[in-house]
């Protein structure tokens, strides 16, 4: 049996993903949402993700100012019909994918990197790297 190797997105797929964040931030910025849990919330769509198929898209969000992202969650999961209802007026697909919606964990990844990389030790070790000279064949200029 061959093993399937993880592909990257197709250009389609990308496209398809851009146009329902616009669509979707379009409606949230809005307002057209009325459920308490994005009440006083501004919510960031930050990626949508598409299936090859085109069926189904993975919903990436982030409250803005930090907070508990699941309330959040649980109010565009409520919403994911009247979304889809939406989106379906503004992108013009066969079928509008049916919307799962997850955490963007991403800036809170970039953030306890820049934490790591601005620790005292590391900061040392920084600066006593750079202050050695380059060895036979680790010239980056390649002279």
């Amino acid at each position: 049996m061959k093993r399937r190797e993880a592909k990257s997105p197709s250009q389609r797929q990308l496209k398809v993903g851009e146009e329902l964040r616009h669509a979707l931030a379009w409606v949230l910025e809005r307002g057209e949402l009325r459920d308490p849990g994005l009440a006083g919330t501004p919510v960031t769509i930050t990626e949508v993700s598409a299936s090859p198929d085109l069926r189904r898209a993975t919903v990436f969000v982030t409250p803005l100012g930090g907070g508990d992202p699941a309330p959040v969650l649980e109010a565009l999961k409520r919403a994911e019909p009247f979304l889809r209802q939406r989106i379906a007026k503004t992108v013009h697909l066969r079928h509008v994918p049916k919307l799962s919606f997850q955490a963007d964990r991403s800036f809170d990844t970039a953030q306890q990197i820049d934490d790591l990389l601005h620790r005292p030790e590391v900061a040392r070790d920084l600066e006593a790297n750079a202050e050695m000279p380059a060895q036979d064949g680790d010239d980056p200029d390649g002279t």
